[in-house]
């Protein structure tokens, strides 16, 4: 009865011991193995097996991109003003044995040689700079951390300053500058505004007077043509009558006549002198017809 329990025991050790020497690496991580305290290998994403009670696995090490986000440092300016900068740093494993074996507690060091290339940085910066020169110091501080945790295993992907915190009063200052600067921006717009809307009048108004002027001097040019159409018209019609009275040959009654009709208008004047022409002298009862004529005015 011993035998078979025996066995049966062994097998149900076998059976564990090789269940416990299958590993299976899920995909973005990697598992690094010791062999009698040595390092042996690195486990990539699949099945893999170990040899049992002589190699040693390690932590499972995550090769995707990580966020580190740190807590806010004390920075001081050149110029003296200390402020609150804490900064975001994305990294991503490249080595798993050098992350293992390069440095102790690597999230840690990270943090901290954030921290002090950030002082670095800022130090060698005034507060205004500081606050608009955002991209710079992100640029410098990627290049400066990558290069140090290069033999960590670890690439420094990108480094944000998420928030630059000054002091109370500094930030009362500044809000009061950007207020005054606000308010100069809009004087600033809403004196051109009225500059341009007093240009835009004058420009109107020129506009106009221009028209006007143009609209007078066509409408003269017109009065000037239709006067000087209707004393062409009249002329040209003067002429003809004569020349049709002329070519009719006229009797002296006749001009006589016209002669009459031409003292009457003279008389319907402001004169009260009439110089008759020699011409009608001789006509008979021209003067007492002027008489009358002179009494009719009065």
């Amino acid at each position: 009865m011993f035998w078979p329990i025996f066995l049966i025991i062994l097998g149900i050790i076998l059976i564990i011991i090789l269940f416990s020497s299958i590993k299976i690496v899920r995909q973005s991580t990697a598992v690094v193995v010791e062999r009698l305290g040595k390092y042996h290998k690195t486990l990539t994403t699949g099945f893999h097996m170990v040899t049992p009670f002589i190699d040693r696995c390690r932590d499972w090490i995550n090769l995707k991109e990580q966020v580190l986000d740190f807590k806010p440092q004390p920075v001081i300016t050149k110029d003296n003003v200390t402020m609150q900068i804490d900064t975001v740093v994305y990294i991503q494993i490249t080595d798993p044995k050098l992350y293992e074996y390069g440095v102790d507690r690597p999230l840690f060091a990270i943090e901290n040689l954030t921290a002090t290339t950030l002082r670095n940085i800022v130090g060698e910066l005034e507060l205004d700079e500081t606050l608009t020169s955002r991209d710079t110091v992100n640029a410098k501080m990627r290049i400066i951390l990558d290069e140090a945790t290069d033999p960590w295993g670890i690439k420094v992907n990108r480094v944000e300053l998420k928030n630059i915190l000054p002091p109370r009063d500094i930030q009362d200052a500044m809000e009061k500058q950007m207020r005054a600067e606000r308010e100069r921006r809009e004087k600033i717009l809403q004196a051109e505004g009225e500059k341009k809307s007093t240009v835009l009048v004058a420009e109107g108004k020129k506009a106009a007077a221009i028209l006007d002027a143009e609209a007078e001097k066509e409408a003269n040019i017109l009065r000037a043509e239709g006067q000087k159409a209707a004393l062409i018209a009249e002329a040209e019609g003067s002429a003809r009558a004569i020349e049709l009275i002329n070519n009719a040959n006229p009797t002296a009654a006749y001009v006589t006549l016209q002669g009459y009709e031409a003292l009457k208008v003279m008389a319907n004047g402001e004169s009260t002198k009439i110089i008759v022409p020699s011409e009608l002298q001789n006509v008979s009862g021209l003067l007492t017809s002027v008489t009358e004529i002179i009494k009719d005015k009065k």
